[in-house]
């Protein structure tokens, strides 16, 4: 069978070479392609960092449900949040408030002025 007036060995070369081109074309589809495997492997990576995310969400959630049944149930507790963040002491305590170390020292000679002299206005 003489198709296009190739011979028996051009057709066949060019049958190989065809699906040789074939297979490369669906090699990368699988690979590279909507479900292949990079986006797989993207997906596996953005999986395992969501379920990191659970576990820790899920351990904070256990720290504050016991956080709360300690304040219910726990009157030594409520004290000490009460010490914590309202600054309450108990008759005859004295409280020392030291600076935070968040400020930073510009901005608290800024607001060290002396006595009688006001800040410039901005």
């Amino acid at each position: 069978m003489n198709f296009f007036g190739w011979d028996h060995k051009t057709l066949r070369r060019n049958a190989i070479f065809v699906m040789a081109l074939l297979s490369f074309v669906m090699l990368m589809h699988e690979i590279f392609g909507r479900n292949g495997y990079m986006t797989l492997r993207s997906e596996k990576k953005q999986f395992t960092g969501l379920q990191k995310q659970i576990q820790t969400t899920s351990e904070e959630n256990k720290k504050i449900e016991q956080k709360i049944q300690a304040l219910k149930s726990n009157p030594e507790a409520v004290e000490k949040q009460a010490r914590d963040q309202l600054h309450l002491a108990r008759p005859g305590e004295i409280i020392y408030m030291l600076p935070d170390k968040t400020i930073s020292p510009t901005s608290t000679a800024s607001r060290q002025t002396p006595p009688g002299k006001s800040q410039p206005r901005r």
